[in-house]
């Protein structure tokens, strides 16, 4: 299998270079480590303390591609420095490889690498000075933790600081990240709020509008074309004033008008009378006492949005609106008479069954329609109840 080799930085090329001249340049002027006769000088000459600096050398280009492996060339190298007069520039860049592979190499390297040079140091300071008796033997220790020791710690405390400025990053990504997730949230969850408010207040009077202006249209009677435009005229002037309302609230009190009040069960007869004189055949029992102020607001629409259904769907008979109060909930519920009709009164666009299931879930209570039978015949109803205390979550104007 073939063994695809990693090309070294530039910077990794750099400093082996660097390396490499300087030991040449000492070599060139007879600088060494040790003299001729130093008695650790195994090989005489200058010659053979070439080979450790080109080795060291090439271990630079692995400082950070492989940096356990340069460290362990490196060592070798540096062992076989020692048996000639040495170079400055191989003990150099020995120290730069042992920093490397504290600062590119694994996690277990980091860790382990400062504590074996730290005891390392320790006993090449201890055991010859026990051996010697003489303070100079204390400077192996020194020499040696100046090797092996210093940069395993410098490399170790760089690279806490740059696993830490990393980590500060990511979490500032994670927080805006989450910022906008948040934000995207929220918009998408004030749309889905206004969409339900523009529904719920426009479809109502709109929906009357289109059936009695269909009913003048078809209808010769000038006396019943006259009242369904009063009827028309009515709905016109009461949605424009919904609408001047919810301009208010969206323009945050920027207009010098106060909005109007928002809608309460207070004003589900006014609701009632209005859904007769569009031409619906309604009974409202409502027994309640007071309820909070979200749980009023969803009541509210969607007993109007039931009603709307019903003017647009609705069979001939009797619309029954039921509301009642319990200890901790708010149960209502609109029966309607369902079938016989194939076609709507005016057109709908689906969203009415929604919104009321969303205002219902954004209070944590319940929500279904649908068709039941009844002693009449067939009823469509619309039931929902609503937590009356220690509500979580509310929708608010």
């Amino acid at each position: 299998m073939a063994v695809r080799l990693t090309r070294p930085p530039r910077f990794d090329v750099g400093v082996a270079l660097a390396g490499l001249a300087g030991g040449l340049l000492l070599w060139a002027f007879g600088l060494g480590v040790r003299k001729a006769d130093d008695p650790l000088v195994l090989l005489d000459g200058r010659g053979p303390l070439l080979v450790p600096l080109a080795v060291i050398a090439c271990c630079e280009l692995l400082r950070r591609t492989a940096p356990r492996t340069a460290l362990l060339t490196g060592t070798l190298a540096l062992a076989a420095d020692v048996v000639t007069q040495g170079s400055i520039a191989t003990i150099v860049m020995y120290t730069d490889l042992m920093y490397a592979a504290v600062l590119y190499g694994t996690p277990a390297t980091a860790r382990r690498l400062p504590w074996i040079t730290g005891l390392l140091t320790i006993a090449a300071t201890l055991v010859p000075y026990a051996v010697w008796r003489v303070p100079e033997a204390l400077l192996i220790g020194l020499v040696i933790g100046a090797v092996t020791f210093t940069p395993a710690s410098t490399g170790l405390i760089v690279r806490n600081h740059r696993d830490a400025a990393e980590s500060a990053r990511l979490r500032a990504e994670q927080t805006a990240l989450l910022a906008e997730m948040d934000r995207a949230q929220a918009v998408t969850a004030e749309r889905a709020r206004m969409a339900r408010e523009l529904h719920d207040m426009v479809a109502n009077h709109l929906s009357a509008i289109a059936i009695h202006s269909t009913a003048a249209l078809s209808l010769e009677d000038e006396r019943t074309s006259r009242e369904a435009l009063g009827v028309i005229r009515e709905n016109s002037v009461q949605g424009l004033s919904e609408m001047r309302r919810l301009i208010g609230i969206l323009r945050d009190g920027s207009d010098d008008r106060e909005p109007s009040a928002t809608p309460t069960l207070d004003s589900l007869g006014a609701l009632v009378e209005g859904a007769r004189a569009n031409g619906l055949d309604v009974t409202l029992d409502a027994r309640y006492d007071t309820v909070p102020a979200p749980v009023e607001l969803a009541a509210y629409r969607i007993v109007q949005e039931s009603l709307t259904n019903a003017l647009k769907h609705a069979a001939p008979g009797t619309v029954t609106v039921r509301l009642r109060r319990h200890a901790d909930a708010l149960d209502i519920r609109v029966s309607s008479p369902y079938g016989g009709r194939d076609t709507p009164r005016a057109p709908g666009s689906g969203a009415g069954l929604v919104g009321m299931r969303e205002r219902a879930a954004l209070l944590d209570g319940t929500f279904d329609a649908g068709p039941e039978s009844g002693p009449d015949g067939g009823l469509w109803v619309v039931r929902a109840t609503l937590p009356a205390t220690d509500i979580p979550r509310g929708e608010t104007e």
